[in-house]
């Protein structure tokens, strides 16, 4: 039963004492991390303060939220890891400390992670994220833990308190839950089943996000291109896509992720026809094998993938597809495994994110006969990966030469103090390293675009030192530049933001890097 205390902004502070600090930190996907955004907006319109960077690196907080994953075999390990530090930190430290659990994990273990992290103050799950004040707030006040779970959503996530990670950049869903029933995934079970939101608070959403600054938006969905089947318009998807590329000051639209079998040609037309959908597709082939495909229940077959990909590229020449691929899968043989590497030299990703195939307890592939032995599915990993590597870096090389427009982002080169660079996103989402020209004063901003020219590649990255080389180094400053620095300085006037993404000041510390496809 779910149950809510009222006036929760009242709980973190009073005019007597200091506002209480937090820190989420994300494990997990794209949806966990906007997630993340939503638990944060929801803490500081409770009266919360986000932990400085400093306190953020010492886990130094008044509460650390942790939002958990479970599609792979190591999230369990990875909380666990989290929690037994914490617990030390939590006994040593002198103000005490709440901890939280959310997400996939806590809404599948539920009780049981109290029962085996009894420091734990409050779990929830996926289904009822607007519950964490109140829970937080009843753990404190009768000084026991508080497990609360939902088993279907009660408040679309998208209309909570967010507190956007960057000024210039959102995530927007478009729906939650998933309708497939691939045998190796949890996340049906976890998220539920698919439910859309109306497109015309989609657009609110994006013009809200844009009205702050933002020039670039990520759609979300576990099945994007599903999207409106709920409402009865299986066109809806495309439509979306015309609309928000159509909204005025946004100039550039992601999309992540489809599904091959669900994937149509009017979304490829709308691609090609909307100059601010980015020539970018992240497309999951999970594996080449046909043989493999159905024992996944992946309704779709190496053929049809390949061929969309053909339709893509014919529309879009320039497009970089990415995809997810598993190794392993119970059942797989050599024969199928070769037919993975050959869609894969077929494919040509631009990159790809390959995972060893780990069982998840009440998945039917959990229960199937022929789970390989762990050092057949590292060997096959280990040939995949070296596979992909050369592709990644031949399809990099050809980048080579090319002029391209740079978002610099904040937080996407770890390197960058000490190469003397700044980093951001191409157009297709490459991750670009650029160096700036001698004597130039001031840097860009993150937010602003910047014109350069590759000069070099690796797999994982492009570098454009024309600008250090005497060549080109055009900035164009923009609006979302402008809002970073606001936020820097202070001034940004949505602290606490709203249900259609308005960005609160300063920074958040979310606990993982910006996503970046590898």
């Amino acid at each position: 039963m779910s149950t809510t205390l009222t006036d929760a902004s009242t709980t973190a502070s009073t005019p007597q004492t200091p506002r209480r600090t937090y820190l989420v930190k994300t494990l997990g996907c794209q949806m966990n991390v906007h997630d993340s955004e939503h638990m944060a907006g929801m803490l500081e319109a409770a009266g919360y303060v986000a932990a400085s960077p400093e306190q953020a690196a010492a886990e130094d907080a008044d509460v650390i939220v942790i939002n958990t994953c479970a599609v792979r075999e190591n999230a369990a390990d990875k909380l666990y890891g989290n929690l037994g530090r914490l617990a030390g930190t939590k006994r040593s430290r002198p103000g005490g400390m709440q901890i939280a659990v959310g997400g996939c994990l806590a809404q599948k273990d539920r009780s049981g992670i109290v029962e085996r992290a009894p420091w734990v103050d409050v779990v929830f799950g996926t289904h009822n994220l607007d519950v964490l004040p109140a829970l937080l707030e009843r753990a404190r006040h009768n000084a026991a833990a508080q497990v609360e779970i939902e088993e279907s959503l009660k408040v679309f996530p998208s209309t909570l308190p967010t507190r956007r990670e960057s000024a210039y950049a959102g995530w927007v869903s478009i729906s939650v839950g998933c309708n497939n029933t691939c045998t190796f995934c949890i996340v049906p079970h976890l998220r539920g089943k698919e439910r859309d939101r109306r497109p015309g608070e989609v657009l609110a959403e994006v013009e809200a996000l844009v009205a702050t600054g933002a020039i670039e938006v990520t759609l979300l969905g576990q099945n994007v291109n599903s999207y409106g089947v709920g409402f009865g318009d299986r066109g809806a998807f495309a439509k979306l896509l015309r609309a928000v590329g159509a909204v005025d000051g946004l100039e550039r639209v992601r999309f992540t992720s489809p599904h091959p079998a669900a994937f149509t040609d009017d979304v490829i037309a709308a691609m090609a026809a909307t100059p601010t959908v980015m020539p970018q597709l992240h497309m999951p082939l999970q594996s080449g094998s046909d043989r493999v495909l159905r024992a996944m229940r992946r309704s779709y077959r190496a053929e049809r993938f390949l061929g969309i990909l053909d339709r893509v590229r014919d529309a879009i020449p320039h497009a970089a597809i990415t995809s997810d691929i598993i190794v392993g899968f119970p059942g797989e043989t050599e024969e199928d495994f070769a037919a993975t590497l050959e869609v894969v030299e077929a494919s040509r990703f631009a990159s790809a994110f390959t995972f060893q195939y780990s069982p998840r307890p009440g998945t039917p592939a959990a229960d199937l006969p022929g789970q390989l032995p762990k050092a057949v599915v590292q060997e096959r990993y280990e040939r995949l990966v070296a596979l992909q590597e050369r592709i990644s870096l031949e399809e990099n090389q050809a980048q080579v030469g090319r002029r391209i427009e740079v978002l610099v982002s904040h937080g996407d080169g770890r390197k960058d103090a000490e190469t003397r660079r700044l980093s951001g996103r191409a157009p297709d989402n490459r991750l670009v390293h650029l160096a700036l020209p001698d004597g130039w004063a001031q840097p860009p901003r993150p937010g602003d675009m910047v014109t350069v020219e590759v000069t070099q590649a690796a797999p994982h990255h492009l570098v454009a030192d024309s600008g250090a080389l005497g060549g080109t180094f055009e900035v164009r400053s923009t609006r979302a530049s402008q809002a970073w620095q606001a936020r820097q300085a202070g001034d940004d006037a949505h602290a606490h933001g709203d249900g259609c993404g308005t960005a609160p000041a300063g920074p958040v510390s979310l606990g993982i890097p910006v996503l970046a496809t590898r």
